[in-house]
């Protein structure tokens, strides 16, 4: 349940950003219009009514400040960084997943180029280059907050500066995000590779311990003597799994005969029950909600 549960990390980051965005157009979606240069005017105009008319969400409550606020354009810039930051995380485990370490990824030819000197080399270019892109969109943000700093109210000639950076981010964000589904939707899990390797590193080791506590040991009791287990199996270069009844049995009496319903990846995984954990019930259920919510079909 390795990948879908890792899925759903990023969907719901990507999700609390796009929840981010949709409040932030919000704020952005407001009338100027009638503010005149920056103190209002005296003629008989009605912004309420221009504003339903035009579709806006509501108008600037003070004419002064809002010639040159640009605080809405910090808000979506940081917004715009915050999805390229996870992003940039999402593709360096990627990366990172992709090499002959691991071989947990196949991706796919179109998003790969070859090695200038290594013939049998795949370079995950898009992923690279969407991690390093990140950079970039950060780098407009920073821009915009040196760029408003000590500025006094109404307009200055400063804000002009303020387009490229704002575009720059969007564009940059935006075909990351349209190359990030393409590959992740071409790109194959090697189930196999995954399956194999999980059982290595012990991680059904807190689950034992787990265990031995819901048996009555006492939590700091349980933890040492699983840290002991442990190097058993170090020594003996095995599983916990593998060792002898005898190793579980001098912790308390009888747990032997009931350790194997929790040790391996899949037993323990199968063991948990907190809500949101990586259970396969639990991945079972996060999966048909973000469907539902994202409308997406199964």
């Amino acid at each position: 349940m390795l990948a879908p549960h890792y899925f759903l990390a990023y969907v719901e980051k990507y999700q609390r950003d796009r929840e981010r965005l949709t409040d932030c157009r919000k704020r952005v979606n407001v009338l100027s219009l009638g503010t005149a240069a920056l103190a209002g005017t005296s003629l008989p105009i009605d912004r309420e009514f221009v504003c339903k008319e035009l579709g806006f969400d509501s108008i600037a409550a003070n004419s002064l400040d809002v010639s040159s606020d640009r605080d809405f354009v910090l808000e979506f810039v940081f917004d715009l960084s915050l999805i390229a930051l996870h992003m940039a995380g999402w593709a360096e485990e990627w990366i990172l997943w992709s090499t002959t370490e691991f071989s947990f990824l196949d991706l796919p030819d179109a998003f790969c180029t070859g090695s200038s000197i290594m013939p049998h080399k795949k370079n995950p270019d898009v992923l690279e280059l969407i991690r390093g892109k990140s950079a970039r969109v950060a780098a407009s943000l920073t821009q915009l907050i040196l760029l408003i700093k000590g500025l006094p109210l109404a307009y200055n000639r400063d804000l002009q500066e303020d387009k490229e950076a704002v575009f720059d981010a969007f564009d940059t964000v935006s075909a990351s995000l349209e190359l990030a589904a393409a590959l992740v939707r071409d790109t194959n899990f090697r189930r196999d590779v995954i399956a194999s390797r999980i059982e290595d590193g012990y991680l059904d080791a807190t689950t034992l311990m787990e265990f031995f506590v819901k048996e009555g040991v006492p939590l700091r009791s349980a933890h040492e003597a699983v840290g002991k287990l442990v190097r058993q199996c170090e020594e003996k270069k095995c599983r916990l799994v593998q060792l002898p009844a005898a190793s579980f049995d001098a912790i308390k009496p009888g747990l032997s005969g009931k350790v194997g319903g929790v040790l391996g990846v899949k037993n323990a995984l199968a063991a948990f029950q907190s809500a949101g954990s990586t259970a396969p019930a639990e991945v079972a259920k996060q999966l048909d909600a973000w469907r539902k919510r994202l409308s997406v079909d199964a």
